[in-house]
């Protein structure tokens, strides 16, 4: 197995957004804002070769939206998928499988593309990965998240007859003490958890005998590791506080490696018990393991 960052460029969010409760005074010292109170986020995803299959988790904003939503969140970077998988010597059509973590435009945009006045999938050869339960949440978006669906991301997939479905095991989201998964090959598992959106998956890898996390929006960057750093964005916060509690738990029980999609700073951390709780120990990227 080899496992190779895909950076597919940076945004701004608010960082009141991102941050939620936590004050402006405290997490503008971990990611200052500009003055439009923006703070500057990565788009990374993850590229997994392992035997003959090349798995590609999330794929970021894509370049098909117009210019007035780009205006919102000031993309800058290297944003083509394309390119980035082609710095590490692949092309789209070598994707064979699509985990999306969830449906937020920001996971999912380079899903799809626009050719002509068509709207076709990137990946072509690919299977697209969700679960039936956070489709149908995306289907029928609360008005409060409904910004995050946007249907031009997530309809063509299903039209193309590329999209495939994850089974969530039965009996509720926590067995043996850990967050509920489902295994997806011999070396991935997928875990699902729901304070964020319903049902959002973060992928497992067993690799060189570690385990790494991809964190989605569980933990968007290091700086939300402490319990009270929950996103404004999130649906059902509390559930997100005790998702992370158990987690973090979890992580520091089985030395788990966390790697992040929105850290423009910090690609991936160790954990350690402090007197003020878990925090992160050591930054790494993947290319150091």
């Amino acid at each position: 197995m080899k496992l190779y960052t895909i950076e597919a460029g940076n945004f701004k969010l608010d960082g009141g957004a991102m941050f939620g409760v936590v004050p402006k005074s405290m997490w503008n010292k971990l990611n200052p804002a500009d003055d439009n109170n923006l703070c500057n986020w990565a788009l990374r995803c993850l590229l997994i070769e392992d035997g003959n299959r090349l798995i590609l988790i999330d794929n970021g904003v894509g370049d098909k939206q117009d210019s007035k939503f780009f205006g919102h969140y000031y993309l800058s970077g290297e944003t083509d998928i394309n390119k980035a998988l082609a710095s590490h010597g692949f092309h789209s059509s070598d994707i064979t499988d699509v985990i999306l973590t969830h449906l937020h435009f920001d996971h999912c945009g380079g899903s799809i593309k626009r050719v002509g006045d068509k709207l076709v999938p990137t990946f072509e050869n690919a299977i697209y990965w969700s679960n039936e339960q956070h489709w149908q949440w995306a289907m029928v978006p609360n008005d409060r998240e409904k910004a995050s669906f946007l249907k031009e991301n997530i309809l063509p997939i299903k039209e193309s007859g590329q999209l495939q479905m994850i089974s969530i095991p039965d009996g509720g989201l926590e067995i043996d003490g850990k967050l509920g998964t489902t295994k997806f090959s011999d070396t991935i598992s997928l875990r699902f958890v729901n304070g964020h959106t319903e049902k959002m998956m973060l992928p497992q890898i067993n690799y060189k005998g570690s385990t790494i996390v991809y964190m989605a929006d569980l933990l968007p960057s290091v700086n939300h590791i402490p319990l009270p750093y929950v996103m404004a964005y999130d649906m059902f916060p509390l559930t997100t506080l005790n998702e992370k509690k158990s987690f973090l738990e979890e992580a520091i029980r089985e030395d788990y490696l966390l790697y992040f999609e929105h850290d423009a700073f910090n690609e991936g951390c160790t954990l350690h018990q402090t007197e003020r709780g878990i925090r992160s120990n050591t930054i790494f990227k993947l290319t150091d393991l």
